[in-house]
């Protein structure tokens, strides 16, 4: 203490002290943690915070004080039942830090029934007013009960959309505004593993279900430690006595996170809520020493840092090992929610997908047909690739054409396959587009065993995959530029693709193949390439007394191809935007790369958001708005998509809707994401 006078004297006037304080919060916007919050809730920079000055109660003058926090209903589940914690002879801060394990509010009820009543007719008439769930922190003092404060409380994505459903069927709102109360957040928490209820489990602690959900990963003891675990490819649960704001980093990264002390409204548990991340708090059966890196449980197992544990934070139990999972189901509100989003959206979604697998999910989980099928992926399966690779290899073209006619017969069925999980959806179907070298192996082992396959020597293999090395291969020889150069792999997809649509034709499946052309510059590469489609299925349709819906169009994922969109405009049929390409070459950001420097460019505020997370608006958006608007002068009737990472982004997605688009395209998890964000920017549009 005598240090700290020595250095800085606590000023007396008590106007200086307010100043003091009221600077220290201001200041309070600039801290790493403040940080962090405003990157995971894109607030931007520039909007700064606020300052409430008001006079203090004290819930610490005895056994007739407390303070407590409550919520309208429960934030973990959403059910109608008033919710909180309670602390007797306590500050307000030792609830919501976690210092102390906190007693139900039922306890209030039974001490001070008087208070109790006053508090339970306040969050009656808040949440009748606000018209959504409240967070309250109130103060006992000497008897006399005060509200501090009240707002809209996190709340876990299940919670948030059985609340906004039963507020819908009470009255309290409408069905657009119960769809602006669900965030993209709360939908994917939904869509999180849950504990397999016949897995074989050991328990070994109990806690407070503090955020539902089930997660495994290694034992890690910080917030740093478990960014650095996380980094090296580690899932990793974040173990505390209590945590932190200064903890977010590590939160943000963790599986699950695990506490030996606090409440179901702890900093971990409302946090951990708000991020969708599994949760226990407040388990008593542990104790947690973070110097020697241990948790002990009452029943003397120790273990130690790195060990693997699985939590299942809607049961609040800690169990040893992995421990299996399950899909968690979709509940009758979150139907419900669909069913709205739906009615109100007006994009549509389609999802990335190349396997039936995918397919399937996609359409349990309401995909309107698939925007993007990457067919070098169907390549990379084992008992494939090395017909690729012979392919590659091939020293002439009649070589080539046998390992065509064996690619050809694996192709056809995938295509078959996926038509038959469509069911007349539209399915855009990519021509090849990575570059060559991709395929070829790169281990010494690898190269000698594909020798022997195809009958060539390591040195020859050696040899070519020198010859197709790139500097720059994303800039490099992929996309239609393969079909320029190799127009029989062109012709050997397109056969594919038509074969196995006359297939699904005769099958009464009426299927509907959507041809899409990567990685044009200019409207000749789509000439060229269109006119060894159109040759192809020609000559596939006389030989066959049945009709094939299909479409060619192109992937807008270069500069010049959006800056020459009125002249591509007249050789197609449909335009997709590639914005993960098209992010990359605006910007001249390696999407491989970008990791390395991003995060700096983001806390000195170069640039306001991860473009390969959210779509630039302001230059790539640009683009896009420009080729819309002249191919459509040019040519009335082209459909328009995005199939980017970008398709599940809800920000992006209302970019989207902004432009014109007709659907945007996900992966399949990311549907029901992209079903409610669609709704929302038609909603606030409309507003």
């Amino acid at each position: 203490m005598a240090k700290f006078k020595a250095l800085v004297d606590f000023p007396q006037d008590p106007f200086e002290q307010l100043r003091l304080a009221i600077e220290a919060v201001f200041l309070s916007w600039h801290t790493p943690r403040a940080n962090v919050y405003r990157e995971m809730n894109n607030i931007p920079e520039s909007m700064g915070t606020a300052v409430n000055v008001q006079a203090m109660v004290f819930g610490n003058f005895g056994d007739d004080s407390g303070s407590g926090v409550a919520f309208t209903r429960n934030p973990s589940t959403g059910e109608h039942v008033f919710f909180g914690e309670y602390l007797f002879n306590a500050a307000g801060e030792d609830v919501v830090a976690g210092i102390r394990t906190p007693e139900p509010i039922d306890a209030l009820k039974e001490r001070m029934p008087e208070v109790y009543q006053q508090l339970f007719d306040t969050q009656l008439l808040l949440e009748k007013h606000y018209r959504d769930m409240q967070d309250i922190e109130f103060t006992v003092q000497e008897g006399r009960f005060y509200m501090l404060q009240t707002r809209s409380g996190k709340r876990t994505g299940r919670a948030a959309i059985k609340i906004a459903v039963d507020m819908v069927s009470e009255g309290l709102i409408s069905e657009k505004e119960a769809l602006l109360r669900v965030s993209p957040e709360h939908v994917e928490a939904l869509l999180h593993p849950m504990i397999d209820p016949k897995a074989k489990t050991e328990i070994i602690a109990k806690g407070l279900p503090a955020s539902p959900g089930g997660a495994t990963g290694k034992i890690v003891f910080s917030a740093d430690e478990a960014v650095q675990t996380e980094a090296a490819g580690h899932k990793v649960i974040l173990v505390r006595r209590e945590t932190t704001p200064e903890d977010i980093h590590g939160m943000k990264v963790a599986e699950g996170i695990l506490t030996e002390l606090g409440g179901m409204t702890s900093h971990a548990a409302v946090v951990a809520r708000g991020m969708g991340v599994c949760a226990i708090t407040g388990c008593g059966d542990l104790s947690i020493d973070h110097n020697a890196g241990t948790v002990t449980t009452t029943a003397g197992l120790v273990l130690q840092r790195g060990e693997v544990i699985t939590l299942d934070g809607t049961a609040g139990e800690v169990m040893l090992g992995d421990i299996a999972k399950v899909e968690a189901s979709a509940s009758e509100d979150f139907k419900v929610m669909l069913n709205w989003a739906d009615k109100y959206r007006r994009l549509k979604v389609r999802a990335n997908a190349e396997t039936p697998e995918d397919a399937r999910k996609a359409r349990e989980l309401g995909a309107e047909g698939i925007g993007l099928c990457r067919t070098e992926h169907m390549f990379f399966e084992a008992g494939r690739i090395q017909y690729m690779r012979g392919m590659i290899l091939a020293d002439n073209d009649d070589e080539r054409a046998t390992y065509l006619e064996k690619l050809l017969t694996f192709q056809q069925q995938d295509m078959l396959e996926l038509f038959e999980v469509m069911k007349g959806l539209p399915v855009t179907i990519r021509l090849l587009d990575p570059p060559l070298h991709e395929f070829l192996p790169h281990t010494e082992e690898d190269i000698v065993a594909l020798a022997a396959q195809i009958g060539k020597s390591p040195d020859s293999i050696r040899e070519a995959a020198a010859q197709l090395s790139e500097i720059n291969p994303m800039l490099g020889f992929r996309g239609c530029r393969l079909s320029v150069v190799y127009p029989q792999i062109t012709e050997m997809q397109i056969k594919a693709i038509i074969g196995a649509a006359i297939d699904a034709a005769k099958r009464g499946l009426n299927p509907f193949p959507e041809i899409m052309i990567p990685l044009v510059v200019n409207v000749r590469e789509i000439r060229l390439i269109t006119e060894i489609a159109e040759r192809t299925i020609h000559d596939m349709l006389a030989k066959h007394s049945v009709s094939v819906r299909y479409k060619i169009g192109t992937m807008m994922e270069t500069p010049r191809a959006c800056l020459g969109a009125r002249r591509l405009a007249t050789s197609v049929e449909f335009m997709s935007f590639g914005t993960n390409d098209l992010t990359q070459m605006t910007y001249g950001f390696s999407r491989d790369d970008a990791a390395r420097f991003i995060p700096t460019y983001l806390s000195k505020n170069l640039i306001e958001s991860d473009p390969f997370v959210s779509l630039d608006t302001r230059a790539v958006g640009r683009l896009m708005k420009m080729a819309i608007s002249e191919s459509r002068e040019e040519k009335k009737g082209i459909k328009y998509g995005i199939c980017g990472e970008h398709g599940g982004d809800p920000s992006s997605i209302r970019f989207c809707h902004e432009l014109g688009l007709e659907y945007v395209s996900c992966s399949p998890y990311r549907v029901p994401v992209a079903r409610i964000a669609a709704a929302q920017a038609n909603v606030m549009a409309n507003k």
